[in-house]
């Protein structure tokens, strides 16, 4: 069954869209500063390291998802490195939609973050249309840098190029099909007034995002605490007898064998990495990664 008229115009709408905020705007930025790092940013693009051009990662559950961008350390075209953030993007028409989408996301970026605790990445997502307050604080609130884009801001993009994207549910079919028409036939030039009205509207944004991006891979360690742990395993039927064990236990005489090293690493961001080891090679393998 062909896509309704309003449906196509959502798909060719965010194809645009894509196309202007990530390719043209986000991914140079992007480069410029992976490049300045010597990290390796992937997108979706031929790379010999990997098959097709979907950058897929598995999360720790061992499903994939498709990400929109990667930044690794020691990666290259021919091997996968460490990844360091991982971003995701997104464009909704409807606020109905928008709360599903971000669980989406987070569904997809938040067990690969688990997956890779011990690196603590950065995680990132670009949103377009309308989302609701609620969505976004949700995704702040699990430690997304949220670059937001408003339906409004969108609009007036258009505006200055004098094409009317002020649509809703009750819009007729016949002026969805006028603008899929107009969106299909912009200029060269019309498309880089609509960029620069973009790079424009955005700038802020863009900005606040890439500085956040930034303070995370720049980051830099203030505290290192590592507790190596001593003592004899005890195990309880009951609350009551783990009690009274430790009424009993003399804290001032400790005895037992070396159990597990715990550590916590403190970045001046205020990311925190904490982890256990049970053997010193791997603490110290641990611990030559925590700067990159």
């Amino acid at each position: 069954m062909a896509a309704s008229p309003s449906h196509k115009f959502g798909q060719e709408l965010g194809n645009l869209l894509e196309d202007l905020v990530l390719n043209k705007i986000l991914l140079p930025r992007l480069l410029e500063f992976t490049k300045s790092k010597n990290y390796y940013l992937d997108w979706q693009k031929d790379r010999k390291a990997r098959k097709g051009k979907k950058v897929t990662w598995d999360d720790k559950y061992g499903n994939t998802h498709d990400l929109d961008f990667v930044i690794e350390a020691n990666g290259t075209e021919d091997l996968i490195g460490r990844p360091l953030a991982f971003i995701e993007a997104a464009w909704r028409r409807y606020t109905k939609h928008s709360k599903n989408k971000a669980q989406e996301i987070q569904g997809a970026i938040l067990p690969i973050r688990e997956l890779y605790e011990l690196s603590a990445p950065f995680i990132g997502v670009i949103l377009a249309g309308e989302f609701t307050e609620p969505s976004l604080r949700q995704l702040e609130n699990n430690r997304f840098a949220v670059l937001y884009i408003p339906y409004d801001d969108v609009i007036k993009a258009f505006e200055s190029i004098n094409i009317n994207i002020s649509f809703d549910e009750q819009t007729k079919d016949t002026d969805y099909v006028s603008a899929i028409q107009q969106l299909s036939e912009l200029s060269t030039k019309k498309k880089m007034e609509l960029l620069d009205s973009f790079i424009k509207i955005s700038f802020d944004g863009i900005e606040a995002f890439m500085n956040k991006l930034k303070a995370a891979l720049e980051r830099y360690v203030t505290s290192v605490v590592i507790l190596p742990l001593f003592g004899n395993r005890h195990e309880f039927p009951s609350v009551e007898e783990a009690i009274k064990k430790l009424e009993n236990l003399d804290i001032n005489h400790p005895i037992g064998t070396f159990a597990k090293f715990e550590i916590i690493v403190d970045y001046n961001n205020n990311d925190v990495i904490r982890a256990s080891f049970s053997e010193k090679e791997s603490l110290m393998n641990f611990l030559k990664t925590v700067q990159h």
